[in-house]
């Protein structure tokens, strides 16, 4: 295939995922049939990278421009920019919001919508929990083997290993 059919072919996949797929029944419901294993057809096919065994819960919307590692579940209502990296083995609970851009803000002569977006990369290592209504801020980096609690708001990076809680999110304990 040339590169401009691969694109259009991902574009298709992505607006049927949007259109028709997005919000089909749960894995838990018992008649949620095959729905789960199509979203994750779907995503596994439209994003920039996707690894084995993805699983996409209800609702859950990635850019295209996003990468997701092997055994990763998006959680039900998550929402994921571009430019964000999920590692292998991440799991995550319900609406955590995942950002990798933030507005310019830096003229005082121009109304802040204005002024742009600036884009950043935003990593979450292997092996993480992203807890229900986790908070990701453009930029940040959350190392591998983390726990971060339900509703916490994470604005600066994570080290390996930690169990980070809060608003902002800070270090709670490591694991051992």
């Amino acid at each position: 295939m040339a590169n401009n059919e691969i694109v259009f072919f991902k574009k298709a996949i992505y607006l049927i995922y949007l259109v028709l797929f997005k919000n089909t029944p749960e894995d838990y419901r018992p008649y949620a049939l095959i729905f789960p294993t199509v979203r994750s057809f779907l995503v596994r096919n439209y994003l920039k990278r996707c690894g084995l065994k993805p699983r996409v819960k209800k609702g859950a919307e990635i850019s295209p421009n996003a990468s997701l590692g092997n055994n990763s579940e998006l959680g039900t209502r998550c929402m994921i920019q571009a430019n964000v990296y999920l590692g292998d083995n991440v799991i995550m609970g319900p609406d955590v919001k995942i950002y990798s851009r933030n507005h310019n803000y830096a003229s005082l002569e121009l109304p802040i919508q204005k002024q742009g977006k600036i884009y950043h990369q935003t990593y979450i290592g292997n092996d993480v929990w992203l807890g229900a209504n986790v908070i990701v801020t453009a930029g940040c980096n959350i190392g591998n083997h983390v726990i971060v609690a339900a509703g916490a708001v994470v604005t600066k990076d994570i080290p390996d290993f930690a169990i980070v809680g809060g608003v902002p999110a800070k270090i709670i304990k490591y694991r051992e």
